[in-house]
């Protein structure tokens, strides 16, 4: 984005210029949580998050702070994504909420490159419902599933113990097949994998029992989440090292995202921080007013309805919804009420109503 197309820095988080560091933070967190585009599906979502993620690695780093006070985006010269974001350790400012906001976020978002090390595994993710009163109180929640782990028979070698792969003679170990053609002045390479070894590269003579030569095995897994009050539909935990295994052995696993979603509720329908609930209202009680006890996440509480009551008219009980996350406060509860007529009247009932029309006649 061009210079003169950017937005002032401290107006993309919504801060004074004397904001401190503690705000700059709060400020970045709250916005990408909220913005990022694997939760945001808005068009332009990812341009936004770029923008925030821009802003705070300026307002965050004291140096370029200072030069774009004093000389505005002028100040900061042509940075590059490495500048900018390559010491900001995203994991530990998130404190293992909110998508991939580790260290694959540097790469997708801004395009920076880091030093290459062993391939990871490929990150696994799982869903997990949680009812209204975790989500109210937080807490811990367990999650149990089956994931790949390394054979611990061959160590992830798919050969059995005692014995070796070695390479495959028909690629050299490379695990490729090359197949060439000539068209007019034209020489065609194709590069296919090897159907010897299976593009592997190696031979195993001798496959593990345990795993029948595939290095992996699947294994139960159970792990101990810890819930922050008022967490949303949609975010995610970051479990480090509990993804799927490496390519090869002996490098790092991949990490799991578990998906967070209330658990459907018979009596809420959560919107936000806010509970709805659809709530049956008789014909006497809508005309002459009542008082109804209804429940809540807190025990059942006590509603008056006004006289005269109109059907789907909206109730709001102030505080008594889910916290708001990363703020302090309750959303609230609304009660739609739903008036219910009477589909059969007895003798006495029917007497009442039509004397009771004739007085409105």
């Amino acid at each position: 984005m061009a210079q003169a197309d950017k937005r002032d820095y401290y107006e993309v988080l919504g801060l004074a210029r004397d904001a401190d560091a503690k705000a700059v933070r709060d400020a970045f967190r709250q916005l990408a949580l909220k913005c990022h585009p694997d939760r945001d599906k808005s068009p332009g979502a990812e341009e936004r998050f770029k923008e925030i993620a821009e802003a705070y690695a300026v307002l965050s780093d004291p140096r370029k702070r200072a030069d774009y006070d004093a000389h505005g985006f002028g100040g900061l010269g042509d940075l590059r994504p490495e500048d900018l974001f390559g010491g900001i350790d995203f994991e530990n400012l998130f404190g293992g909420l909110g998508f991939d906001l580790g260290g694959g976020l540097f790469e997708r978002f801004f395009g920076g490159r880091r030093r290459q090390g062993p391939v990871r595994g490929d990150n696994l993710e799982l869903p997990l419902q949680i009812p209204l009163e975790r989500v109210l109180s937080g807490g811990e929640e367990t999650l149990r599933f089956e994931r790949q782990v390394i054979c611990p028979a061959c160590h992830g070698s798919r050969a059995r113990a005692g014995t070796q792969p070695h390479a495959c003679t028909a690629c050299q170990g490379s695990g490729r097949e090359v197949r060439k053609s000539q068209g007019g002045n034209v020489l065609l390479q194709q590069w296919l994998p090897c159907p010897a070894c299976g593009g592997r590269g190696v031979v195993i003579e001798h496959p593990c029992d345990e795993c029948h030569g595939e290095g992996r095995v699947l294994r139960a897994d159970k792990i101990t989440l810890r819930i922050p009050p008022g967490i949303e539909d949609g975010m995610a935990l970051r479990v480090p090292g509990h993804g799927q295994p490496a390519p090869a052995a002996g490098s790092e696993p991949g990490d799991l995202y578990v998906l967070v979603q209330s658990r459907p509720d018979p009596r809420f329908e959560r919107a936000g921080a806010d509970l709805w609930r659809e709530q049956e209202l008789p014909l006497l009680d809508a005309v002459l007013g009542t008082e109804l006890s209804v429940p809540t996440l807190d025990g059942e509480a006590s509603v008056k309805v006004p006289a005269g009551t109109q059907p789907d008219t909206v109730l709001r009980l102030r505080g008594k919804g889910l916290p708001h996350f990363g703020h302090d406060g309750r959303g609230d509860l609304l009660l739609r009420l739903r008036l219910r007529v009477p589909e059969h009247l007895s003798g006495a009932e029917r007497v009442f109503y039509e004397q009771l029309r004739q007085l409105r006649d």
